[in-house]
């Protein structure tokens, strides 16, 4: 066991270690996260709006609060769906604010001033106008990944032409709000003179303006990111930087988000027009199927903790099984511990894995109701998954299925783990009694 571990800790140290520091530290890849999640509170409460919107009844039932409730929704609408437009449906506009302003920060930029020429970028090229109307076909779901590039590309600009001294400077008289105006109108045109000409000389060559374009040449990647091998590999890149001590669920989902937006917006086009739903790996599922009790699955493992033979894993489950309810699960990762922790790696990696499986497998086969909501990511999981799939009954039992057999998967281990402390505490008894003896 000791050398298998010394071999296990080498190579985390040597490969994984320093490959998940780097894209730890990336720029754009905190750039990246931090925009989805400056712009998650306003995609949770219009992704909430489809609760109201499209209720979890038949449309045949004939109770009477149901009934009411659905002839209500088939009445209004379109009231009903201006706040999920305004929100889901132009979430690109907080993510385009939130990637350039917080990329601006990195820069040593004004964060406002970034972040609304990141804005600016975006539409200029996804927000064609014709006929004295704006269309709005790509500021949701659609044109994430350009909202992306044209963030990164404009903040960029930005910084360059900064660090050039190519800016208008204003004496030290001027307001500070003036001079900033100032400053960042080289970038604007700038941005304008590039972008779009651009888009303008690709719509002439191809007949697709950039968002469009752009979405055609990731379809491939947007389509493999919703099977089966991609969870998996997302899921073990995440429990692997945990395992060594770094913060993967960061790092997957600031990869990540962008595909589960995607298909987030796609699944909700498809319930508004009544249509099957096409995706199934979205962060509804990765919260509350991959993840219960927090990254690795722990919040079982919390539970069979509290019954644990030694007394500080009782403990540490006491104090980790409250948090572990709402997805918080370092008082377990780092108290028990679970990090580099060679006797509970296999369960730590391979559960995760093996619900996905099941729960990936179930969906195919149409026994689980497939995400179509935004959910705090701190839900317990049987609420979120029911609220994250329009509160239907099925992902309520897959959430308790997958509990089961996390448990099951991480007694023999954990048992194993109790014998070795066990053990190692009858020899340090041992060694001090004699000791205790001889200073009698």
């Amino acid at each position: 066991m000791s050398s298998l571990y010394q071999s296990m800790v080498a190579v985390i140290e040597q490969s994984i270690t320093p490959l998940a520091g780097r894209l730890g530290q990336q720029k754009y890849v905190i750039a990246i996260r931090d925009g989805f999640t400056a712009a998650l509170p306003f995609m949770i409460i219009g992704s909430f709006m489809l609760v109201f919107i499209f209720p979890p009844f038949s449309p045949d039932t004939t109770n009477g609060f149901a009934r009411g409730w659905l002839d209500f929704s088939t009445q209004y609408r379109e009231q009903l769906m201006l706040p999920f437009n305004l929100s889901m449906g132009v979430m690109t506009f907080f993510i385009s604010v939130g990637i350039g302003a917080s990329l601006g920060r990195q820069f040593n930029l004004d964060p406002v001033m970034s972040g609304l020429l990141a804005f600016m970028a975006f539409l200029l090229v996804a927000a064609p106008y014709a006929d004295g109307k704006i269309s709005t076909q790509y500021l949701s779901g659609q044109g994430i990944f350009t909202a992306l590039i044209t963030a990164i590309y404009s903040t960029r600009v930005y910084a360059w032409l900064k660090q050039h001294n190519v800016t208008i400077r204003l004496p030290k008289e001027v307001p500070t709000g003036v001079a900033r105006s100032f400053e960042i109108l080289i970038p604007v045109v700038v941005v304008m003179g590039t972008l779009h000409p651009l888009n303008l000389f690709i719509e002439a060559q191809t007949g697709m303006i950039l968002p469009q374009a752009i979405m055609h040449v990731l379809a491939p990647l947007v389509s493999a990111s919703d099977s089966l091998p991609a969870i998996l590999l997302s899921v073990l890149m995440c429990q692997i930087f945990w395992f060594a001590g770094i913060h993967g669920s960061l790092i997957v989902t600031g990869i990540m988000n962008p595909f589960w937006m995607a298909n987030l917006s796609a699944n909700q086009a498809a319930l508004a027009a009544g249509a099957a739903l096409p995706h199934v790996y979205l962060q509804g599922f990765w919260d509350h199927y991959l993840l219960i009790g927090g990254v690795g699955c722990t919040l079982p493992l919390a539970f069979l903790l509290l019954r644990s033979r030694v007394a500080h894993l009782r403990t540490i489950g006491k104090m980790g099984v409250v948090p572990s309810f709402f997805n918080i699960n370092e008082p377990i990762l780092f108290g028990a511990p679970i990090i580099m922790n060679p006797m509970m790696f296999i369960p730590f990696v391979c559960i995760p894995m093996i619900n996905a499986i099941i729960a990936y497998g179930a969906t195919r086969l149409g026994w689980l109701a497939q995400v179509v909501s935004l959910t705090p990511w701190t839900t317990p999981a049987p609420i979120g998954a029911s609220w994250a799939a329009n509160w239907a009954l099925s992902p309520v039992i897959m959430c308790i299925i997958c509990m089961f057999i996390s448990a099951a998967m991480y007694l023999p281990f954990l048992r194993a783990y109790e014998r070795s402390l066990m053990k190692t505490e009858e020899q340090k008894l041992k060694a001090a009694a004699p000791l205790a003896e001889t200073i009698s």
